[in-house]
């Protein structure tokens, strides 16, 4: 699930003269730390006028790389990192990041407050904006945009890992907490205009991570006027579970840069002159898609590209040796290997830990992550600071073969899926990870039979559906600093992914979203992975460090552990 643990230093400053303090810009730095574990356009000079004033500088192209195309451009509808790298472009949401501490700061909203009960909140909207079709940007917007999430039809909103449903959980229920059936989990209760410029949302019951939750691309708040015009009646599901409509190929809101075109590998944005920010550098940016890491790494060298996201540790060394720019970010996602509970021998707990002993985690992270990349306890990332559970199954290839003899496991093939053709921040060589698992699994007594899928076949659609009932390769990326962002979208819903489903664990998580910042919520979070540690739905592997490669040109990047990646605050060289 498409979805960073703060090791180290933060983001880099946008406009600063150089990179972060996570770049690595030499060969020795980097090759110590990875060894252990466009053709760019012209750039036009400032000329001076009959008058002696200073002409300003001419806006520059940018092209990036992307290992995926986006299916639809339309927020609401998707949960993917590379579709919100380029709607972040796009879109904005009440909310935004603070580019320095990665906090919560005003975009489309100036300034909010909270009822003492945290069941009210109060926005004020920044006044003089405008979306890219010319309409205004107002409260009624934001209204219509709550309005449409709200009442989006279980088969696309209900889906936990989009971003309204994985905050308000409005399509979920949970056991009675006296066990008489299941109550409603939904947060939402309604939003409503107060004043052109000021609305107020009002929940059901607290969630004290809300304004953090709302930083999320997929609240990126659309033109009414754009969404009234093409998304009615158009809202399509594939035969892979995956959601579009006419909105998505014709997306309007009030972000830096509007939408100017797409073909099948390529989109193309236009700097929205308009922009309350100001604008920067670029002043239309292309997003390429370049499915293999390689291809990606030979379109730097050439110049044909002025930076891509998801270097591989192959890559990293390469980069370096040629003397490129590499950014890293702190980690926020997390690897896992998926085990569904439906399978005849998966749903022993015996198999099931043998196959979690049978896995030497550190092994791969040594060969197939950029080093500072840690091995996962717990599908919570550390920064979230929430312990790790006291049970853990480390690597014991003995213990895992006295496990599968005492289980009445006899050989027999367990379907392994995993995806084809695609880079992930949690999943950077997934061919080459699934072959490794696949060894360290047989040389116990598993049997393996391999399932691959192509990513663009809707691996992602089909794993969440649970059309895979084995094991499966799988991670999720934060998007907000919370551990319902991880837990709630995982475990928070019966889920057909893992084939588990313990209403316990479900109403834990239900009743910790709503605690406070402290001991109390700490503690209930710290029992939650305990029980799926216990239980083994999925076993953690790894919280990735991801890298961007950048051009020469570049000479700043807002690097961000949640990809809020705004390229108006790409400093180029002039």
């Amino acid at each position: 699930m498409d979805r960073s643990t703060g090791f180290g230093d933060g983001p880099s400053t946008p406009g600063a003269p150089g990179l972060s303090r996570r770049s690595f810009l030499g060969l020795g730095a980097v090759l110590a730390a990875t060894l252990t574990g466009c053709t760019a356009a012209s750039t036009a000079s400032p000329s001076a006028s009959a008058t002696g004033t200073a002409a300003a500088p001419a806006l520059q192209s940018f092209v990036f790389g992307t290992p995926a195309i986006p299916r639809t451009l339309d927020p609401a509808l998707v949960a993917d990192t590379d579709t919100f790298r380029i709607t972040r472009q796009i879109f904005e949401g009440l909310v935004g990041v603070d580019p320095n501490t990665g906090s919560p700061m005003p975009a489309l909203a100036t300034e909010w407050s909270a009822s003492d009960n945290g069941l009210v909140y109060t926005f004020t909207l920044r006044q003089g904006v405008r979306f890219h079709d010319g309409t205004d940007f107002d409260a009624a917007a934001v209204v219509a945009n709550f309005t449409r999430w709200a009442s989006l039809p279980a088969t696309s909103s209900g889906r936990a890992a989009l971003s309204f449903e994985s905050v308000f959980h409005q399509h979920q229920k949970v056991p009675a907490e006296d066990g008489s059936g299941t109550v409603p989990a939904g947060h939402f209760r309604s939003i409503r205009a107060t004043g052109p410029y000021t609305v107020i949302l009002t929940l059901t019951r607290p969630l004290p991570s809300l304004i953090e939750a709302l930083t999320m691309p997929g609240f990126g708040i659309a033109s009414p006027a754009a969404l009234e015009e093409t998304d009615a009646d158009s809202l399509s599901v594939d035969k892979y579970g995956r959601v579009a409509n006419g909105f998505g190929e014709r997306p309007v809101g009030t972000g830096p840069f509007s939408f100017s075109a797409r073909d099948e590998d390529t989109v193309t944005l236009k700097a929205h002159p308009g922009h309350w920010r100001g604008g920067g550098q670029i002043g239309t940016a292309t997003f390429r898609t370049l499915r293999d890491p390689d291809s990606r790494l030979r379109s730097l060298r050439r110049k044909d590209i002025d930076g891509y996201d998801l270097v591989t540790v192959e890559g990293l060394r390469d980069l370096v040796r040629g003397g490129q720019q590499v950014v890293q970010r702190d980690p926020f996602s997390v690897l896992y290997l998926g085990m569904h509970q439906s399978n005849e021998f998966l749903s022993r707990d015996a198999v099931r830990r043998a196959a979690a002993h049978a896995v030497n985690r550190q092994s791969l992270i040594d060969s197939f992550f950029i080093s500072g990349t840690k091995e996962a306890r717990s599908f919570i990332p550390p920064s979230l600071g929430i312990p790790n559970p006291e049970t853990y199954r480390g690597y014991d290839p003995q213990q895992a073969r006295q496990l599968l003899a005492s289980s009445g496991y006899d050989g027999e093939p367990i379907p392994f899926a995993y995806p084809l053709n695609v880079t992930r921040a949690y999943l950077p060589l997934p061919e080459r990870i699934y072959a490794e698992i696949s060894r360290q699994l047989t040389a116990v007594g598993f049997t393996i039979r391999p399932v691959p899928v192509p990513w663009d076949e809707g691996y992602l659609e089909q794993v969440r559906a649970g059309r895979h009932k084995g094991f499966h390769l799988m991670g999720c990326s934060g998007g907000y600093r919370d551990p319902d962002n991880f837990l709630g979208v995982l475990f928070g819903t019966p889920s057909a992914a893992f084939g588990y489903n313990d209403g316990g664990v479900r109403r834990r998580i239900f009743e910790a979203r709503a605690l406070p910042a402290g001991e109390q919520r700490t503690s209930a979070y710290q029992e939650i992975g305990e029980q799926l540690a216990a239980d083994l739905p999925a076993l953690p592997l790894a919280y990735p460090i991801s890298a961007l490669a950048l051009s020469d040109r570049v000479r700043s990047y807002p690097s961000s552990p949640v990809l809020d990646e705004t390229f108006d605050r790409v400093g180029l060289a002039t």
